[in-house]
């Protein structure tokens, strides 16, 4: 009788522990449906998210249908999906970023008052630099970051103010990983980035000149937390000229104005 409940027991355990590597398999391939939209491409095919994704096109299909349903998809008038607006408004809710969004959007306003071309807010996440804000004007000098988009910590000003604060564990791994160049410019030796990350600290901003976009230059500084630690970087992107510098001390001063209202919270 002992070993018969003995043996239940077990079923039931091994059962459950079949059905969590189900639900782990299923929410993993979800998770890979949903990466596979970029700011560039916010619409595809159940074809193309089958071939990105590397599922069977009929398990593709079935995700599609199922998340559509609950509204964490979209399918357009052509029959292409894209994210649906209730997965917006879930991750919106409760965004890790909201607050600091919430207390840098004043003094963000009046430095793109200021500067006229881009103004923006960006942190870190892993070895890349995330943007969650950018105000632009018509006509502002050119410029590849995007709300919601990434670029590598080494590429831009946001990203070496950043990583010029980070862990050292980090800064290793970035300086020992391959380095994509943009433009003649853009830091690609790991000697020249340890030169400039030092240098960055001690000045207290990035001037990036043509890093990016030889029309372009990227300046930024750090923003602290009331505890002095750096959360964030407010930067902006201004023709490449010799104008550029000037705007070196309105961000400064906006950094300040952002941080007193993140103490203040």
């Amino acid at each position: 009788m002992g070993q018969d409940v003995l043996k239940a027991v077990n079923a039931r355990r091994s059962a459950e522990r079949h059905t969590e590597t189900m639900a782990e398999s299923v929410l993993d391939r979800v998770v890979r449906i949903l990466a596979a939209f970029s700011t560039d491409e916010p619409a595809l095919t159940v074809t193309q998210l089958s071939a990105r994704t590397g599922l069977h096109l009929a398990t593709t299909s079935r995700l599609v249908r199922q998340l559509t349903e609950h509204a964490l998809l979209a399918r357009d008038a052509d029959g292409r999906v894209r994210i649906g607006v209730r997965l917006w408004e879930l991750a919106a809710r409760a965004a890790p970023t909201r607050g600091l969004r919430e207390a840098a959007m004043p003094f963000l306003e009046d430095l793109h008052a200021v500067v006229g071309h881009h103004a923006q807010l960006a942190i870190r996440e892993g070895a890349e630099v995330l943007f969650v804000e950018r105000l632009s004007s018509p006509g502002a000098v050119i410029n590849y970051s995007q709300v919601a988009g990434r670029l590598p910590l080494h590429a831009s000003s946001s990203g070496l103010v950043l990583l010029a604060c980070a862990p050292a564990e980090l800064q290793e791994q970035v300086l020992a990983a391959s380095m994509p160049a943009y433009t003649p410019d853009t830091i690609t030796d790991p000697r020249r980035l340890r030169r400039v990350l030092a240098e960055v600290r001690r000045q207290g901003y990035a001037f990036n000149a043509g890093h990016l976009h030889p029309d372009a230059t990227g300046v930024a500084v750090p923003v602290r937390d009331g505890a002095g630690q750096v959360v964030a970087a407010v930067s902006v992107i201004v023709p490449n000229d010799a104008a550029a510098r000037a705007t070196i001390g309105v961000l400064q001063t906006t950094a300040r104005g952002i941080s007193r209202s993140l103490s203040s919270h």
